[in-house]
């Protein structure tokens, strides 16, 4: 059956850790119909976390998508992480999603991996409601966490609900738009007038939202000024359009592990949020010349174009791609063009994901988010579409790895075993990496923080059976130069037969920011054409493992000057020894440097304590941003601190704090690290080798 697209919503539940994403998307699936019996984060049953580790640290890890259904419309839901070290799932989910719900714990407000959520929203340009969970808490104020809203996300947060009562007298809420009140009994919704003692309330704040509206809806403003009677449809219409064209953010609240709110939560994702029809063309780039733009409509009509997400790799299917299309029909056994890796792909079976159970369906069309088995090739943020008519889609943000760990097997026989397994894993999660060095014999993993490594070490021997041992983690340092040299090396071996030579003139300099760069300028063939890219070749191994102190080099621009050649000893193998040599010797005379990791950290803690949380982050070489009043009694404390003074900073704020500070990091960039611990870090690299 085809599907109506403007029925169709591609949702996310995104916020800070321990707000209750899950716990709502749970009772979301159950007033859907998907599920009979409501699952639980805290005993381990939740149907969106089905990994062994989200189960036993009650936390969401991957982003699970699933399929619902609620009035007629269908819902493709993705929860997603609330951890900083899982912010790529984040970040991959808000690349294919339509709409976002953003939950907030009417205690916490708006925390610090909020705000960053919500800037992730931001660069994708994601339309967002708002619910605010936990109004049965003690503590729990809706009017102070829209105002947070306001003042630390910048958003035109509307509240379209009223809650009757709050903390433990909390029963419902009076809905602003149909202007009645909700109450809650059981897993029931009861529908009644607005109390008597709340009408006037009630009256204001509906008189609050019809100006907000008003202000972004001509119809509506033309009502209001004339003191007609607005029309609910018109009301409604014009929120979802304010809300679609990112100009006001829709407020509602419940609490969703009494079972409060969410079916008028799901009503509010089915009026406001985009279906992708809403939303319109997608923009896309020509592989050929990025600057020749394309437009995919999301109809079934226009030429294929989707983009691949997610990997998981299951232990019943093989691996699983998911996929969200964008324009155009998929079909069971159709060939499809995989623009970044240059290969056609055909695609196997597909299917409808109920997070670990699935539904196989023949065929699917723009708009949908499904995931195909049997891709050879296709990897996190690749664009698949019509082979003779190819474009490339926006890809995936990936942050760089920080943070490293090394791997030891107790029984070497297992390393093949370990290999596959980890290759498994690098698939899956482009923020992971994972590398064998060879002349320590040790597998080095590299992620996003110690929880990040922790849940790959525990997959590592929970789902892959191979028993590792690990060492402690440590922080993933890059190394570069600051100051341009140029190397004139001659690479000469005579041995019994053949000889080897090769002879590069190269310009090693400084960088920032561009990466690794390569450029020819040689003149009159001094280097055959075909041993250019055997020196590019030779500068790219030279690099990934530095003569500092053995980190991969990073941010060097290497221009090849001159050089020369042998018509019988010269070969691709010489040219990029040649150019390895070069580089190590003219990389220490360049002014070398270590650059560490600095993590954007940001703390929130009561008055009391103010003094030793700063007092501590400067001892940590910590450059405090800003403190700001977070709500009574508390503050919020930006920060930048080096990686490597935050180790076990958990532990210490608990202790500084008495338990009550509560803090999150994410990366921000690699800096210079101070001479003094410069030579630390190279002389205890040096004497471990």
């Amino acid at each position: 059956m085809s599907l109506n697209i403007s029925k169709l919503r591609n949702i996310g539940i995104a916020a800070h850790i321990d707000a209750g994403k899950t716990t709502v998307s749970e009772r979301i699936l159950f007033f859907t119909g998907v599920n009979r019996k409501v699952g639980e984060t805290h005993d381990g049953q939740a149907t969106m976390d089905f990994m062994k580790q989200e189960q036993e640290r009650g936390i969401t890890i991957a982003s699970a998508a699933i399929t619902a259904h609620w009035n007629g419309y269908q819902i493709n839901l993705i929860d997603t992480p609330g951890h900083v070290d899982f912010t790529v799932e984040v970040e991959r989910s808000l690349r294919v999603i339509d709409g976002m719900v953003a939950v907030f714990c009417a205690v916490g407000g708006v925390e610090p991996q909020s705000e960053t959520v919500w800037n992730q929203a931001d660069k994708y340009r994601v339309p967002r409601i708002a619910f605010v969970n936990k109004m049965d808490r003690t503590g729990a104020d809706f009017q102070e966490v829209v105002n947070q809203m306001h003042k630390y996300l910048g958003a035109n947060a509307v509240p379209l609900h009223l809650p009757i009562g709050a903390e433990t007298t909390f029963e419902g809420m009076v809905d602003l738009v149909q202007m009645n009140s909700v109450r809650f009994i059981e897993k029931e919704r009861i529908v009644g007038p607005i109390p008597e003692n709340m009408v006037e309330q009630a009256q204001e704040a509906r008189r609050n939202l019809v100006e907000k509206v008003a202000d972004l809806d001509d119809e509506i403003a033309e009502l209001y000024l004339e003191d007609k009677e607005i029309p609910t449809e018109k009301l409604m219409a014009a929120i979802r359009q304010a809300t679609i064209k990112l100009m006001m953010v829709p407020v509602l609240c419940g609490a969703a592990y009494k079972n409060k709110g969410i079916q008028l939560l799901l009503d509010a994702v089915v009026d406001y949020l985009p279906s992708p029809k809403d939303l319109g063309a997608v923009i896309a780039h020509d592989p050929a010349n990025e600057e020749k733009t394309y437009q995919r409509n999301p109809s079934e009509n226009e030429p294929f174009s989707a983009l691949a997400f997610k990997l998981i790799n299951d232990p019943y299917v093989g691996q699983q791609t998911f996929i969200r299309i964008f324009s155009g029909k998929l079909v069971n056994g159709m060939s499809v063009y995989n623009t970044n890796k240059l290969k056609n792909e055909r695609v196997g079976r597909i299917f409808r994901i109920k997070a670990k159970e699935r539904e196989e369906i023949t065929e699917a069309s723009a708009g949908e988010i499904v995931a195909l088995v049997g891709m050879k090739y296709t990897k996190t943020g690749d664009t698949l579409c019509d082979e003779n008519q190819p474009i490339l889609l926006e890809s995936i943000n990936i942050p760089p790895a920080v943070i490293e760990m090394k791997v030891n097997l107790d029984d070497k026989k297992n390393r093949s075993k370990l290999s596959e397994a980890l290759a498994k894993l690098c698939n899956e999660d482009p923020s992971f990496h994972a590398h064998f060095d060879e002349e320590t014999e040790e597998t080095i993993i590299a992620g996003m923080g110690e929880l990040h490594l922790e849940i790959i070490v525990d997959r590592l021997k929970e789902e892959f059976k191979v028993p590792v041992t690990v060492g402690a983690p440590s922080v993933s340092f890059r190394e570069t130069i600051t100051a341009p040299f140029e190397c004139n090396y001659r690479y000469v071996k005579q041995t019994g037969g053949k000889g080897q030579f090769a002879h590069t003139v190269i310009r090693f300099e400084p960088n920032p920011g561009g990466g690794f760069e390569f450029v020819d300028i040689t003149k009159g063939g001094v280097i055959p054409k075909e041993y250019i890219p055997s020196v590019q070749k030779g500068l790219a191994a030279a690099m990934n493992k530095g003569p500092f102190a053995g980190y991969p080099v990073v941010d060097v621009k290497c221009v090849l000057v001159d050089g020369s050649s042998h018509p019988v000893d010269s070969s691709d193998m010489a040219f990029q020894l040649c150019a390895q040599m070069c580089f190590k010797q003219a990389f220490m005379k360049a002014s070398p440097v270590l650059l560490e990791p600095v993590m954007k950290v940001e703390i929130n803690t009561p008055d009391d304590y103010i003094g030793n949380v700063t007092g501590d982050v400067n001892k940590r070489r910590g450059r405090i941003e800003a403190m700001r009043r977070f709500r009574k009694g508390s503050q919020k404390l930006d920060a930048f601190v080096p990686l490597m003074e935050m180790f076990g900073y958990a532990t210490a704020l608990r202790n500084l704090t008495s338990g009550r500070a509560n803090y999150s990091m994410e990366f921000h960039q690699y800096m210079p690290t101070p001479k003094d611990k410069q030579e630390e870090i190279v002389k205890e690299r040096n004497r471990k080798d």
